[in-house]
């Protein structure tokens, strides 16, 4: 690998990763490896649906918050606003910049903004040549000549200018403290903490991602015949998708929806037997505290997989009418999900979670809760 030089007597820099929660948990260790192989300050510039975890990644000194138009967002910005955030880059000084973007994005327009920041410095993937807007070009091969994990390709990114041995596992700050108030937030939705439990997070960001809910139903349903109560979890503006979930499920599943600030979250993942959700942050953020993980994952980015944790990934299908018009990611729809995975059944779920659970214990993980006698776990 050739080494781009300079970067050894750089302190200050200015990393971008404009995209959601899961994404930026996955560049973790990336951020690891520059604080650690450059003792620098990490400034990041993220999105305000990445910013509420910023605090509990310890690689990072300050947030800048801002939703760049060429990422998809829940806000938008004035289009002055973009002026005004240069401006407020301008007056950092950084020595230079980093750009992690997944193969289908574009670093160019993120590029432009350090441009004109004045940060002589820039290290980024790019598929074009993009000349004087990245100085430090590493030419992006993904996905056609192969696919790396998010994780690796973001470390391999830093690798070009900061070679320093740093674990790949990803990590988050989990505050045990907390856990009393946790713990009489569960009694109030009634879940009894002596009892075997696991998460059920059935919200996603997108639509193509989306499980069907009569599927989420009737697997909640099985895995509680198992002897294990299901706590379903999401944010605030989910409650009405957790609502109805619990409803249809009845006894023995528990609406914990919006009741958990993301602190409260990271360290309630932390206790749980299993988290069983969709390709979603919730994900990596079990990945960071070692949970087991079941994913229900549709066909989209093979790289976001839960990343050197206990887990099991199912396959379904994105319809037809909602997948992506980005060309990176038809090529990957055509080859890697030429044959689309079938639709899960609830039973095949349900055993993979069970096993998972099993295996884990067995393996020495510690969980809270012992099962009733006489219930099949």
């Amino acid at each position: 690998m050739v080494q781009m030089s300079g970067w050894d007597n750089f302190k200050n820099i200015l990393c971008i990763r404009p995209d959601n929660m899961g994404d930026l948990i996955m560049s973790g260790p990336a951020l690891r490896k520059f604080k650690k192989g450059l003792n620098a300050r990490i400034t990041l510039l993220t999105s305000s649906m990445a910013a509420g975890i910023t605090p509990f990644i310890p690689e990072i000194d300050e947030v800048i918050i801002f939703d760049l138009p060429w990422v998809k967002q829940a806000n938008t910005e004035r289009p002055d606003a973009l002026f005004a955030l240069v401006e407020r880059l301008k007056k950092y000084h950084f020595d230079a910049a980093v750009i992690f973007t997944v193969y289908s994005q574009n670093p160019l327009p993120s590029a432009m903004i350090a441009y004109q920041a004045g940060i002589s410095r820039v290290l980024a993937y790019c598929r074009e040549n993009p000349y004087g807007l990245i100085t430090d070009w590493v030419p992006d091969e993904e996905p056609f000549r192969y696919i790396d994990h998010q994780v690796d390709r973001d470390l391999k990114l830093v690798n070009h200018v900061c070679n320093v041995n740093v674990g790949k596992r990803l990590s988050l700050t989990v505050n045990e403290t907390g856990w009393p108030e946790i713990t009489e937030k569960l009694k109030q939705t009634g879940l009894d903490n002596g009892r075997p439990w696991l998460i059920l997070h059935a919200g996603v960001s997108e639509i193509k991602r989306q499980f069907p809910e009569e599927l989420w139903i009737e697997t909640a349903l099985q895995i509680i015949s198992k002897g294990y109560q299901v706590l379903l979890t999401g944010s605030a503006g989910e409650k009405e998708l957790v609502s109805r979930l619990q409803t249809q499920i009845g006894a023995g599943a528990f609406n914990a929806a919006g009741l958990f600030p993301i602190g409260q979250l990271i360290t309630l993942i932390s206790r749980a037997s299993l988290l069983l959700s969709v390709n979603t942050g919730v994900t990596h953020i079990s990945a960071a505290v070692g949970t087991p993980v079941v994913v229900l994952y549709a066909q989209t980015n093979p790289q976001h997989t839960p990343w050197m944790v206990p887990n099991t990934v199912i396959e379904f299908p994105v319809p037809d009418g909602l997948k992506s018009k980005n060309g990176v990611i038809r090529y990957v729809d055509d080859t890697i999900y030429a044959n689309p995975a079938m639709m899960p059944e609830p039973a095949v779920i349900t055993d993979h979670v069970i096993r998972l659970i099993r295996s884990s214990a067995v393996s020495g993980r510690q969980f809270h809760g012992t099962p009733h006698e006489n219930q099949e776990l």
